[in-house]
């Protein structure tokens, strides 16, 4: 058995889809269909950058979904390979609009309005460089739960991503994070600052909430045709109510990936198939569970690498 995975912010590089944009006349009427929504000109961003642009928030965010979505086309269009025999779909952060989208639960036009403005939101919860994101690494979950919760009184600090044994991500305001760097020092657990320029999926992030709070209610969903594993309870779920709940709590709920990726292992699934730029998703899989079956599709050439069979 298998699960699609979709990527989150992160995975964007200047240039991304680039190839598919020159060969397919689908994809490259997906691009100014995006354009048109959106009332402005994604694809170039994308196609051109400049860096800077492409990773603000606002546009990282429909952008990636934009190539993964095209990558889904292209591989249903130009393969015999068929990806709605998945049992699990699932994305990390803004992935899961990647995977609600292609297992038929919200159309294009609906993911990419909703990225934009979810997008547009997290970025403007707080004012910028008042809060960002650290990656500790090589420290087990418990113990970070522990020091942060030993520490409440001196800073606010929440984990945002536990993404694979050894990679947690904390989210907080700069202040806070810089001395929690000074605690993590101490006990020679390593650390890296993000380039983010929000802290995502904490409570920060409340005025974000709000306003998706609205757009995710006034969405019309349908029941996906598949199951969709949740970032926020890492667990399985078909029905569009829940789903539009859980996607309001998504954005101050931490992502539960290392969470999710166990459950799908639990329940049968021997391969993941990565669509969207990068591999990053594949790599953290690899930390969780060196034995499972990882293929990444960005580009046409990938598509000879991918076995689904048993």
């Amino acid at each position: 058995m298998f699960s699609v995975i979709f990527p989150g912010q992160g995975s964007q590089t200047v240039g991304m889809g680039k190839e598919l944009y020159n060969n397919y006349d689908y994809i490259k009427d997906l691009f100014h269909k995006a354009d048109e929504i959106l009332d402005f000109f994604l694809s170039r961003i994308i196609l051109e950058g400049p860096k800077d642009e492409l990773d603000q928030t606002e546009n990282t965010q429909p952008a990636i979904f934009l190539i993964s979505y095209s990558i889904y086309e292209m591989i249903k269009r130009e393969s015999k390979i068929d990806l709605s025999k998945a049992k699990y779909f699932a994305g990390h952060s803004l992935g899961e609009y990647s995977a609600l989208s292609t297992s038929g639960a919200l159309n294009f036009d609906q993911a990419i309005k909703l990225l934009k403005i979810r997008g547009k939101s997290m970025q403007s919860a707080l004012p910028k460089g008042e809060g960002g994101m650290l990656a500790v690494l090589g420290s087990e979950i418990q113990t970070i739960r522990d020091l942060l919760n030993e520490n409440k009184q001196k800073y606010e600090c929440f984990i945002a991503n536990d993404n694979s044994n050894g990679q947690i991500v904390i989210s907080g305001k700069n202040k806070s994070l810089d001395l929690l760097i000074g605690d993590l020092k101490k006990k020679s657990i390593k650390n890296v600052r993000l380039s983010v320029s929000a802290p995502f999926h904490c409570r920060l992030m409340n005025s974000a909430t709000e306003i998706m709070k609205k757009e995710i209610m006034n969405t019309n969903f349908s029941n996906p045709n598949n199951f969709i594993i949740s970032n926020v309870t890492s667990e399985e779920t078909r029905e569009s109510d829940e789903i539009k709940k859980l996607l309001i709590q998504q954005i101050e709920s931490p992502v539960r990936w290392r969470e999710s990726i166990i459950y799908m292992l639990n329940n049968g699934i021997t391969k993941f198939i990565e669509i969207g730029p990068g591999k990053v998703l594949s790599g953290l899989i690899k930390r969780i569970d060196r034995n499972v079956d990882l293929m990444s599709v960005n580009g046409l050439e990938d598509l000879k690498n991918i076995n689904l069979d048993d």
